[in-house]
């Protein structure tokens, strides 16, 4: 079939809640995708944060195929290899004691709601039940995760949604402590906002979160879905504030561009939580985790995650100079391989200008263009980048 008589069928047979591009990829391979005319885009997308090792890459490849030649899926009745390794792998990585494994971001953080409630009761409170989140957020679009989402476009059709939440404003010290009190069972905070913004959080919120949750007996759960494993440049986007959480929520990049999704905790978390509290027929698939095990290993070495800083800094260098060229960019702000321009103008025309010139690039909000390429990313392929959205912006 020809594109036309792709995007047909599509129309037809597909219930359509994405806007989607004038063209269809058909393959990918490193940092590059392929139409199925033949037309070669650099991916500075990566999926939404997702192909952290780009495309087509033969370790997660072969990796895939070799589970699926011995055992694709069994369900979480049963003890499987890849899952208690990957397991492993991630809890000795980062604060937690335990994880709990789903299929994708948005279930991760329906977990954490989930045991949030729970040890807020088991702990002796049964009136804790409400969670405070911040302005800007997104932490998913079902229910529980959309009611954590302050987005009116996103919530308003399908109200009424989860009670309990309150909303105080991002990297405001005072109306965080205003909204954490003796009602909080926990608090959920990105420490950069993607969808958002590209908005980091600062030490000091971060800090002051960790000291308010402590003071009120509520849990401080960091949603690291698209900032987390390696995009800051660091394997978990808080490492560098010396914080830590006691739930932490994973998925994009962690199956290489498997669904999968992770929720780790401490021990205390844990405890409140027995057989059939929660479960996930998929989750933790044999295939899913021995990709996502050959993904960790790659995305955790220390060389791997310098050459990601080093990468950024010159990514965000690049934009800076851009910046100073067009009036219309007020900020240009991220870590790592999570950039943000800021401009005064809707950028949907200039992510459709750098695709007629073989870029992806993605909003993120209606002023802001956000760049998450494959981690795998080289100074060239920014050179290259940054030459594009230049023309774009000169255009517009």
């Amino acid at each position: 079939m020809n594109t036309e008589q792709i995007k047909a069928l599509d129309e037809r047979y597909v219930l359509h809640t994405y806007g989607r591009t004038p063209f269809v990829l058909e393959r990918g391979e490193g940092m590059y995708v392929y139409d199925t005319e033949g037309k070669a885009y650099l991916d500075f997308v990566a999926g939404i944060a997702v192909n952290a090792l780009g495309h087509a890459d033969p370790g997660v490849a072969g990796a895939i195929a070799d589970q699926a030649s011995q055992l694709i899926h069994v369900s979480n009745l049963y003890h499987t290899i890849p899952q208690a390794e990957l397991a492993e792998m991630l809890v000795e990585s980062s604060f937690a004691d335990k994880v709990f494994f789903c299929n994708s971001g948005t279930e991760s953080v329906e977990a954490a709601i989930k045991f949030a409630r729970k040890w807020a009761k088991v702990t002796g409170d049964v009136a804790r039940t409400e969670f405070v989140a911040f302005t800007e957020a997104f932490h998913g679009r079902t229910m529980g995760s959309l009611a954590l989402t302050p987005r009116p476009h996103y919530q308003d059709p399908f109200r009424p949604l989860m009670p309990g939440v309150k909303f105080a404003a991002f990297n405001e010290l005072e109306a965080a402590a205003e909204a954490i009190d003796a009602n909080t069972c926990a608090c959920i905070v990105e420490p950069l906002q993607g969808e958002g913004g590209v908005n980091p959080a600062t030490e000091s919120f971060l800090k002051a979160l960790r000291d308010l949750c402590d003071e009120q007996n509520a849990l401080l759960i960091f949603d690291e879905v698209q900032c987390g494993l390696g995009r800051t440049g660091t394997l978990w986007a808080h490492e560098p504030f010396d914080v830590t959480p006691d739930i932490m929520t994973l998925a994009k990049p962690l199956g290489g561009g498997l669904p999968i999704g992770a929720t780790l905790m401490t021990q205390e978390v844990a405890d409140v939580m027995a057989p059939g509290d929660h479960a996930s027929t998929f989750a933790a698939n044999p295939v899913v985790c021995a990709a996502a095990k050959e993904v960790f290993a790659r995305i955790s070495d220390p060389a791997f995650l310098e050459r990601v800083r080093s990468v950024g800094d010159y990514l965000l260098n690049k934009l800076l100079m851009l910046q100073e060229k067009y009036d219309v960019i007020q900020e240009v702000r991220g870590r790592g391989l999570i950039v943000g321009v800021q401009t005064d103008i809707d950028v949907g025309p200039i992510v459709d200008a750098c695709y007629e010139e073989g870029l992806l690039t993605v909003k993120a909000g209606d002023n802001v263009l956000r760049m998450v390429p494959p981690l795998i990313v080289e100074k060239e392929h920014v050179d290259e980048a940054i030459e594009i959205v230049d023309e774009a912006f000169a255009t517009i």
